[in-house]
């Protein structure tokens, strides 16, 4: 059975892409690209339909790793859809949370910085007002948290 990611920022065009490419990259690296999906989503409706940031797409390459997709909100539909959503920040996280009326979905959402082995941070920073420093940290701290996932799902 295929484990189902959704990673979840405010305009899907920055982390949350992002950290879907990254663990699509390090499930190719090890061959687990049949064990689990990925897609990522935002909270807010700013960026729908834009592909991920020039400047997040240009850190990530520096890695060796493409950016690809197209930004869309998250919606309640996402709870069934997905066996773990994944938080960028507290402020994502709470507008997950506020979606679920009932409570019956918070088990599956998680923070990303919960997986992280190396990155003290309690949340994913947003780098969209920043400078390059800003996105190349973020691509850093996703890899080690998304590696820290990875070691957390068994697979």
């Amino acid at each position: 059975m295929t484990t189902r990611l959704l990673f979840v920022c405010l305009g899907n065009i920055c982390r949350s892409p992002s950290a879907e490419n990254i663990m699509n990259h390090l499930l190719a690296q090890r061959g687990l690209q049949t064990k689990v999906s990925c897609d990522s989503a935002g909270t807010s409706s700013y960026h729908i339909g834009s592909c991920p940031d020039s400047r997040m797409t240009a850190a990530a390459k520096k890695r060796g790793i493409s950016l690809v997709g197209r930004a869309r909100q998250f919606t309640v539909e996402d709870f069934e859809q997905f066996d773990l959503i994944l938080a960028m920040d507290d402020s994502n996280y709470r507008n997950i949370l506020a979606l679920d009326s009932s409570g019956q979905y918070a088990a599956k959402v998680k923070r990303m910085c919960d997986f992280c082995h190396d990155y003290p941070d309690q949340e994913v920073p947003d780098p969209y007002y920043g400078g390059t420093d800003g996105f190349d940290y973020v691509i850093g701290l996703l890899m080690d948290a998304c590696d820290g996932l990875l070691q957390e799902l068994e697979i």
